[in-house]
């Protein structure tokens, strides 16, 4: 056995599978079959229906039988080659007798329906009925509403495995991952809605080849063979019965497999667990069902042992069921008080007690506990776990620990994330609902409690977990509640990075960068420069969302700038020199033209003038010019972005640091660049010039 598994997988990886499958099909239909062979093919097909059948049955989810489709056509194709060599045989040599189409024939005609055509022909008709109107139109009508809403569902499905990439919950390959699984969930639903026509289909041929074969063969038996008509009726009738039949329970057993994975939602367990677990865990239910049963049992007339057996059996199956759930759990003994312990209140504090602050901290209500306690299944922990990865990745260093604890002081079911022990967010979830968010465009509204996404403030609606499809399908982004309070912690993060890097962290990138260029760091700190200023340039990068990764470049500029300035402010504008690349493609991608902002040339001056004279403080500018500024730059910044555009200002070097501060203070989500920082393989558009209605005064 192991010997013919070997070579038919040998066959498989050659290529040779599916052109071997065919050309028996075609010999099938095309040569006379001996009836060993017919024998043997109605036993493999039998077989082969059997077996899918049951690895649909423990199939954990419909995608782990994707060849199911393909594998129900070949199916399908077989059974039909099989009934035109089987007719050729019955209606050539079935005036010689109930064997002469093979064994397996006669033993349908002869011992499935004790060799009466009559009963056989009202089986099969049962059958038939079985397979086309009940068992292959369900299964034709879910598959096809199954593959309309997958279709339809896929939009949002895409948007919330984008969502949970952008948040650090998944890398690219597990992104990748769930875009193939979506991608092939939409194929395998669409391809069991075609075939499906197969299966309904071939219930219909198996009606006309019967009857074909009737008329077929009392024709050539009472005109060729001489045979009268009770003679020919036993001989032909009885042979196309049982060949109708052989055909039709292997077709009856694939409908069944094709309605059970239409029908399947994916799980952890396979049927029967599913079963087990599901049906047989309600003991109030069970103990209905046995009284009911229980009483039809003492009505006189009915058969009193069986009703009241079968009662009896479904009553013992609720009581221990029953039992089993309500049996206490074994508390933890209580820990035995130790001397240690008896004196703890009465020993002198000392340092120890003086807990540090949290550079990053989350407090939650109680209702909050479950999702950051793995041992009852919460994923909240892998949740952040993933986003400091992404995070730390993205940046340049590493994100400290987020140190987790409960707060009886907060709601039940709100959080508060707080930098360095001040809260910078509070906010209140549903950690039993889902939180379906509203991209820009849906197509339709939906029950639950409105709200919007605390990470980046969208129109959003809690829902039940039962909504969710349809939520994807009007275009809705739905994550559930511990993704809600990863992404905004992802969010606050990035926001606040400048902060979270400090002397340890800045003497491990150079220590990491000193073993690849020992020479660099050993020149630069303290040589050069002291720990401190390394320290606030990385800083000023990162408050403008400028990632230090390539600490190379940085380190190499510092050095170089390091002899002519020591002014913090002047270095990290050297370094965003050159890291000018990484910065303009971050913003705007490949795009060889860069749509941007500029100052009037008047108001720029008079801005340069202005800072000169009072050393950049904001009091050297009249209020009302400012304002005008800031108003002008939100309109600006507002027509980019419905132009599919980043706000980019482009500015004069000496004012760059001052607008990037007021922009990051007054109009978030302005990029400020200097001249100099623009590539010399990339091109300016000016698209907007702030200030022209200011030109005459």
């Amino acid at each position: 056995m192991e010997a013919i598994l070997q070579n038919v997988k040998q066959v498989g990886a050659r290529g040779l599978g599916a052109p071997i499958v065919i050309l028996m099909l075609l010999a099938m239909i095309v040569l006379p079959l001996p009836p060993f062979l017919l024998d043997l093919f109605f036993t493999f097909n039998i077989a082969l229906s059997l077996v899918v059948l049951l690895v649909v049955v423990y199939a954990l989810r419909p995608l782990d039988f994707g060849l199911f489709p393909s594998l129900l056509l070949v199916a399908t194709l077989l059974r039909l080659a099989l009934n035109v060599a089987s007719t050729r045989v019955v209606l050539l040599e079935g005036h010689n007798g109930g064997d002469a189409a093979g064994k397996v024939i006669e033993a349908f005609g002869e011992f499935v329906i004790g060799g009466n055509y009559a009963v056989g022909l009202v089986v099969f008709l049962i059958l038939v009925i079985i397979n086309f109107v009940v068992v292959t139109k369900g299964a034709g009508r879910v598959s096809e509403v199954s593959a309309r809403f997958t279709l339809d569902a896929m939009p949002g499905k895409q948007m919330a495995i984008d969502a949970d990439l952008n948040s650090g919950l998944i890398d690219q390959d597990q992104a990748r991952t769930r875009r193939e699984e979506v991608t092939s969930e939409a194929d395998f639903y669409g391809a069991m809605d075609g075939a499906s026509k197969f299966v309904r289909g071939d219930a219909v041929a198996g009606i006309l080849i019967l009857l074909i074969n009737i008329i077929g063969g009392l024709a050539i038996g009472m005109g060729q063979h001489g045979l009268d008509i009770a003679v020919a009726m036993q001989n032909y009738v009885l042979l196309t019965i049982g060949d109708g039949l052989v055909a039709q329970i292997p077709s009856l057993l694939l409908s069944t497999a094709a309605a059970i994975i239409v029908t399947r939602v994916s799980s952890s367990e396979d049927m029967g667990n599913q079963v087990a677990s599901q049906l047989l865990n309600s003991p109030r239910a069970l103990a209905i069902a046995a009284g009911i049963i229980g009483a039809l049992g003492l009505i006189p007339g009915m058969p009193n042992l069986v009703f009241l057996l079968l009662g009896a059996s479904l009553g013992g199956v609720a009581y221990s069921i029953h039992r089993r759930q309500t049996q206490p759990e074994i508390a933890p003994s209580e820990p035995t008080p130790t001397p240690e312990m008896e004196t703890s209140e009465s020993r002198e504090l000392t340092w120890e007690d003086v807990q540090p602050v949290d550079i990053i901290g989350l407090e939650v209500g109680y209702r909050l506990i479950p999702m950051v306690d793995r041992s009852q299944g919460g994923q909240l922990m892998n949740r952040i776990k993933g986003v400091r990865k992404k995070l730390s990745q993205e940046l340049g260093f590493l994100i400290q620990a987020v140190h987790i604890r409960d707060n009886l002081d907060l709601a039940p079911s709100a959080y508060r994330i707080s930098l360095n022990g001040v809260p910078v967010a509070e906010t209140e979830i549903h950690p039993e609902r889902e939180l379906a968010i509203n991209p820009g465009r849906v197509f339709g509204d939906l029950q639950g409690t409105h709200t919007t996404d605390p990470a980046f403030g969208l129109e959003a609606v809690w829902i039940d977990p039962g909504q969710r499809d349809h939520a994807q399908t009007l275009g809705y982004t739905v994550v559930d509640a511990s993704t809600v309070v990863a992404t905004h912690m992802s969010e606050l993060l990035q926001r606040h990075a400048a902060e979270l890097i400090g002397h340890e962290e800045v003497q491990q990138l150079l220590d990491n960068l000193a073993q690849s260029a020992p020479k660099l760091v050993e020149d630069l700190v303290p040589k050069l420069l002291p720990l401190t200023t390394v320290l606030r340039v990385l800083q000023n990068l990162l408050s403008e969302a400028v990632p230090i990764r390539d600490i190379r470049s940085i380190a190499e500029t510092l050095a170089e700038q390091a002899p002519h300035s020591q002014d913090a402010v002047t270095l990290t504008a050297a370094v965003r020199v050159a890291l000018s690349r990484g910065i303009v493609q971050q913003l705007v991608g490949n795009t060889e033209e860069i749509p941007v902002m500029v100052l009037q040339p008047g108001l720029e001056r008079l801005l340069q003038k202005a800072l000169s004279n009072v050393a950049e403080d904001d009091a050297g500018i009249e209020p009302g010019l400012l304002e005008q500024i800031q108003v002008a730059l939100k309109e600006a910044a507002q027509q980019q972005e419905i132009n599919g555009h980043e706000a980019i200002l482009l500015v004069a070097a000496g004012l760059r640091a001052w607008m990037a501060r007021f922009t990051r203070q007054s109009v978030p989500g302005v990029h400020v660049l200097s001249y100099n920082e623009i590539p010399d393989n990339r091109q300016i558009r000016v698209v907007n010039t702030i200030g022209r209605e200011n030109e005459q005064a």
